[in-house]
């Protein structure tokens, strides 16, 4: 075994996959942002007007978290086109690509609505009072008073969030989305050489998380100044 000749040799392939894995999950992780906020806010709601929202917002994260991520993402890309066909009788089709981001997006988002609720439940609850007393309306409490301590507070959860959804989009693989773990092992089928290609994945991913790592521990270090 040659792990520099193999890196030399398959490092086009899986700098190919390494780019569509980060650029994937950064784009599922902006939109899972999005929908955790919004999920967890509905959870969180006590107005009698946003029932029914609650109510699916609480079953969406509870099916997120009682199943696999690869049910889901074979669900996603091969039942549901088919569920779509029985409903409205037009041929649908999912690509690789949009199947991959819709299920690490809603993957991811409805852990992240778990971590902020959490952070929310942990700010203290005398200053949404003192807000509300100056005059702030509840939207404008959320956003201006409770939101900024509790996105403090969540911080070293959100970026363990953000390393666990990077790792998962390997997963994805089995339903042909064209990343790292596809090509390290259209590389493996070639030139049999599994233990040079998937040490170099390993070193690879350690690489991106050790980065992500470091950034997340400077930006609490600037938080907590």
């Amino acid at each position: 075994m040659d792990l520099f000749r193999v890196l030399t040799d398959a490092s086009p392939l899986l700098l190919k996959g390494l780019r569509m894995t980060v650029g994937i999950t950064v784009m599922s992780l902006v939109l899972a942002m999005i929908l955790g906020v919004f999920t967890c806010l509905f959870a969180i709601s006590e107005r009698k007007a946003l029932r029914p929202l609650r109510w699916l917002a609480a079953f969406y994260v509870w099916f997120i978290r009682g199943t696999p991520m690869l049910v889901q993402a074979m669900y996603i890309f091969f039942a549901l086109p088919q569920l779509l066909r029985l409903i409205t009788g037009a041929n649908v089709q999912i690509s690789v690509f949009t199947a991959s981001l819709v299920t690490l997006t809603m993957n991811a988002g409805a852990y992240l609505s778990e971590i902020f609720r959490g952070a929310i439940n942990a700010v203290n609850k005398g200053q949404m009072e003192a807000s509300r007393s100056l005059g702030l309306s509840y939207g404008q409490s959320m956003t201006k008073v409770i939101l900024p301590q509790a996105v403090r507070i969540c911080l070293p959860s959100l970026v363990n969030q953000c390393i666990i959804t990077l790792k998962d989009s390997t997963i994805l693989y089995a339903i042909g989305l064209s990343e790292i773990m596809y090509y390290g092992k259209i590389y493996v089928g070639r030139t049999f050489e599994s233990l040079a290609t998937y040490t170099w994945i390993a070193i690879f991913f350690l690489a991106v998380v050790s980065l992500l790592s470091f950034i997340s521990k400077r930006i609490e270090r600037r938080l907590s100044l």
